[in-house]
């Protein structure tokens, strides 16, 4: 898929990920960690040793059925990325989670996360065969209001369940997708 200014990849297989995709992968990790996004480490400063696993764990499960990474690039410079996952259980194999919604920070704005957003609807209904989509938003950055505008409607939240600092709990917001 492709936009006036990015183009959108899928990625299914580990074998697919090569060093520079990794790379690239890890560092708009740590960017966006360290520019305040919620992108799973929730006391910044990171490097990319703290992300690494994290990620390495992300592709090694990769799987056409249950679990691919969308990427977003401009050229040949990774500008966001996402996790889509579903469980194999018979009970939830009918929906799937968004994880990881990133925009690099220089980026932002332009649309990616988005884009990246309804490419994931449309992997996940066409050719996933799910029909909702779940996602956790922390609170107290705008994230809800991002997501509704796309069509997602929040369905509940855990009080104080995010803490970012002494003094600092955030809900998580749960959010759903019906495709």
């Amino acid at each position: 898929m492709t936009t006036d200014s990015f183009h959108l990849h899928q990625v299914a297989s580990a074998r697919d990920i090569d060093a520079h995709v990794r790379q690239a992968l890890l560092e708009c990790w740590v960017d966006v960690t360290n520019d305040g996004g919620a992108a799973g480490f929730p006391l910044p400063p990171i490097g990319t040793q703290q992300a690494a696993p994290a990620l390495d764990t992300i592709i090694e499960g990769l799987a056409p059925h249950t679990s691919r990474l969308l990427t977003a690039w401009d050229g040949s410079e990774l500008v966001g990325w996402l996790h889509l996952r579903r469980d194999s259980s018979p009970l939830t194999a009918h929906w799937g989670t968004v994880h990881h919604v990133q925009t690099h920070p220089s980026m932002r704005g332009r649309g990616i996360g988005a884009a990246l957003t309804a490419h994931a609807h449309h992997v996940a209904a066409h050719e996933m065969g799910l029909e909702q989509l779940h996602l956790a938003a922390r609170a107290g950055a705008g994230l809800e209001t991002f997501y509704a505008r796309l069509g997602w409607r929040e369905i509940g939240r855990w009080p104080g369940a995010l803490r970012l600092a002494p003094g600092d709990d955030r809900d998580e917001i749960l959010m759903l997708l019906h495709l």
